[in-house]
């Protein structure tokens, strides 16, 4: 877990990258994956670490997140195949399901392979879908670590990294899921709109 008092300065850079991820995902997808590499690499870090003093899980942390983003920064395009791979895999169960039935194995894999081909060229769509609902719900955490929420605190720091989950909120937190699709769809909205102006031809512009 992060020290208490680094929670702040934590929650604080849940929040900055969330919004960065969530508005120009696509734009700085190097630069988020490096900040949520680093994010990822050292909450395992100083977890597996446990208890001790400031200095000792501060190295870890630093150990653990540099570690972190080398291997999200290496390992990005392999992580765009497999989320079409999954989504063919996801529409060929949907797909038979509702036939009544199951299918099979080598109909799934054949549809894993469509999702897998069909995502290198729709990669820029899988990228803002993904950095738009993942940065909407950290800067959402951030945020109400900042307010003084305490399930988002804790998550700030660390020691119950998923305490607050968009998909299964708690009793009277039903808002927050609201809260986070809105942002989502902003930052989509944002992204898109963003994507289409830099792409416009030169000619249209003046």
């Amino acid at each position: 877990m992060i020290p208490a008092t680094l929670q702040i300065p934590a929650a604080l850079v849940l929040a900055a990258g969330g919004a960065v991820a969530c508005f120009a995902g696509y734009r700085f997808f190097r630069f988020v994956l490096g900040l949520f590499g680093f994010l990822v690499g050292a909450l395992l870090a100083t977890t597996i670490a446990g208890p001790g003093s400031t200095g000792y899980l501060l190295l870890w942390a630093v150990l653990g997140g540099l570690a972190g983003a080398l291997v999200l920064n290496v390992a990005y395009f392999f992580g765009v195949v497999l989320v079409g791979a999954g989504l063919g895999a996801a529409a060929a169960s949907l797909i038979w399901s509702q036939l009544g039935r199951d299918p099979h194995v080598l109909v799934v894999i054949a549809f894993a392979i469509a999702g897998a081909v069909a995502a290198i060229p729709l990669q820029r769509y899988v990228i803002i879908v993904a950095t738009a609902f993942g940065g909407a719900w950290t800067l959402l955490v951030g945020a109400l670590a900042l307010a003084g929420d305490e399930a988002a605190q804790a998550a700030a720091a660390g020691n119950r990294v998923w305490v607050v989950y968009p998909l299964d909120p708690a009793p009277g937190r039903e808002w927050v899921v609201a809260v986070w699709l809105a942002l989502a769809l902003a930052g989509l909205v944002t992204q898109l709109v963003a994507g289409a102006r830099k792409r416009r031809p030169a000619s249209r512009r003046t």
